[in-house]
């Protein structure tokens, strides 16, 4: 199979961690005779002050004729004198609105290992394995009119969505929960917000096609305490655009870890993976950065976009085999370093790629 991806490393410590990502895709690609067709285009604020524009239109051009996309991250505070239509943060946002992709893959699962990490006792999260689908093009985040009036000293915004937008991604949330355990939660405010009452009400519709699916329907604020008392509960968590924001911030004490936090994003013209976590501008050229949550990320490209699905298992198997044998990188290893071995970020991609690279052969 010959897999088209463009590549936009974006700032801060995206050239490392994608370069590590990049690492395992190879050893994967080689190890099942594919051929990785990689193009590089510039985003963000690296693409500012080469191009003068966070989003070249090479970029999008690339990306629009590739079959998956692969981003590092994108932000530096060496920009935030710009105003928000200039700055790095708007490539990334007109990125998404072009490739189309509507849903945001989110998973959050706690590896054992990682357990002393997180703020949580270990017999709460031990075993939580969440998928996030958020909706991502629509609610108060893209809603008009929205404007701050500084003469009249206020601002606004509108949470608008409408029937077909909710039962897009209603739809691919239902399809992933046939997958896996056959629950969903759709999370929503319908007790006060009328957007909400029709995202529950389209839920529903959407939920009477899959009668194996169990539903439930959560407020967002009950959620967010459910998350931290009894996570473990949750299979598919269903959320419009800024809970779903909120939520998965949330919920990434659960791994211990923001650099354990994959993404995708699909439903477009083409997808789009990205490690939720940001650029980390003062991490950026110390070999330092977790680069586990863009592996993870790119199990996810083989998954949703190529339909390698034991690829794609394999990076899974691989980055919880090098956490059991005591491998961390700075971030995953400050609450109990005794008995780890402290790697760079190279090392850990080369470490991952290396187990993979033994599982795939055994397998």
């Amino acid at each position: 199979m010959k897999m088209k991806i463009l590549v936009t490393a974006g700032d801060g410590i995206g050239p490392e961690i994608v370069d590590a990502g990049l690492g395992v895709l190879r050893e994967v690609a080689q190890a099942g005779g594919h051929t990785l067709e990689l193009d590089y285009k510039r985003i963000g604020g690296a693409a500012i002050e080469k191009d003068g524009t966070p989003l070249p239109a090479d970029t999008l051009a690339a990306a629009l004729d590739s079959e998956a996309v692969f981003l590092g991250a994108v932000g530096d505070d060496k920009f935030n004198s710009l105003p928000p239509s200039k700055r790095p943060e708007k490539g990334l946002l007109e990125l998404r609105t072009a490739l189309g992709g509507f849903a945001n893959l989110r998973p959050v699962f706690a590896f054992k290992e990682l357990t002393v990490n997180s703020p949580l006792r270990p017999e709460i999260i031990e075993g939580a394995d969440i998928l996030f689908i958020r909706e991502l093009l629509g609610g108060l985040y893209f809603g008009k009119p929205r404007e701050w009036n500084h003469e009249k000293g206020e601002a606004w915004n509108t949470m608008r969505y409408t029937k077909d937008e909710v039962t897009r991604v209603a739809r691919v949330a239902f399809e992933l929960a046939c997958k896996r355990r056959k629950h969903l939660t759709s999370v929503d405010k319908a007790n006060v917000l009328e957007v909400s009452q029709l995202w529950r009400a389209t839920v529903n519709e959407v939920a009477a096609n899959y009668p194996d699916v169990t539903v439930e329907h959560q407020f967002v604020d009950a959620m967010s305490m459910h998350l931290m008392k009894r996570p473990r509960e949750f299979d598919v968590v269903l959320t419009e655009n800024m809970f779903g924001d909120i939520l998965t911030d949330e919920a990434s004490v659960i791994t211990g870890s923001l650099g354990m936090l994959p993404s995708a994003t699909i439903g477009g013209k083409v997808n789009l993976y990205e490690p939720a976590h940001g650029s980390a501008p003062h991490h950026a050229g110390k070999n330092t950065a977790n680069p586990l949550a863009t592996i993870l990320t790119g199990a996810m490209l083989l998954r949703h976009s190529f339909g390698l699905d034991t690829e794609a298992d394999a990076i899974v198997s691989a980055v919880r085999t090098v956490l059991e044998h005591g491998f961390r990188t700075e971030d995953l290893a400050r609450t109990n370093p005794d008995g780890l071995t402290m790697l760079s970020t190279s090392e850990m991609g080369t470490k991952v790629r290396e187990t993979v690279k033994t599982l795939l052969v055994n397998a």
